[in-house]
């Protein structure tokens, strides 16, 4: 199968564009804090995946695969981590303020992002199970090719996240001057990290 193949990038794309805590974590940054904060909420969640294709490519997600007991202590980490950003996204002065507020500072969003893609143990194993498909058995370099589609998969993952998030800056205008808007706004990314916490704890390896 060849390098960079249509399948590859198909794939990748669909299961980069398809709704995940990422791309609610972008939405939710460009809609309440502008452009600038959802460019760096897509570059983190982007860097939380440099774990998982470490892990794949060193082998450490065939433990991951195997161990239901380290699958369940990160699975539930990160379950315990998405409840914990449906909280804080109700809160008056949590991620979702606005009024008044300057930019968040470019660590904690960094850390955020990061976490949110780090404590999600089913990132290791789609690499584990997902790169393979497209690097051949005659590959005289299959460590360098792995390696080049993962990165590939990040960049595709940077750019369709800040995309999201950059259209939501440009809906933000319209939502600082609805409060209401921002109030349901704010219960339904809660609702969605939940959501999404709920369907992490009932992954099976």
């Amino acid at each position: 199968m060849p390098l960079l193949s249509p399948e590859f990038l198909l794939t990748s794309l669909i299961v980069v564009a398809s709704p995940g805590t990422g791309a609610i974590y972008t939405v939710a940054a460009g809609l309440t804090q502008g452009a600038r904060t959802s460019t760096l909420a897509a570059l983190s969640c982007t860097l939380g995946i440099l774990p998982h294709m470490a892990a794949a490519v060193t082998g450490l997600a065939a433990l991951l695969h195997q161990s239901a007991l380290v699958f369940d202590v990160i699975k539930y980490a990160g379950v315990a981590y998405l409840l914990w950003m449906a909280w804080m996204t109700l809160q008056e002065n949590g991620p979702l303020q606005v009024e008044g507020r300057a930019p968040r500072p470019a660590r904690a969003m960094l850390v955020e992002g990061v976490m949110i893609n780090l404590l999600n143990p089913k990132l290791s194993i789609f690499f584990f199970a997902f790169l393979p498909q497209f690097v051949s058995t005659a590959d005289p370099a299959p460590l360098g090719t792995m390696v080049l589609l993962s990165l590939v998969f990040m960049a595709m993952t940077f750019l369709v996240f800040a995309l999201y998030g950059l259209f939501a800056a440009r809906m933000r205008d319209h939502v600082l001057t609805r409060p209401a808007v921002l109030t349901w706004l704010r219960r339904g990314f809660a609702a969605a990290f939940v959501a999404l916490g709920a369907r992490l704890a009932l992954a099976e390896r």
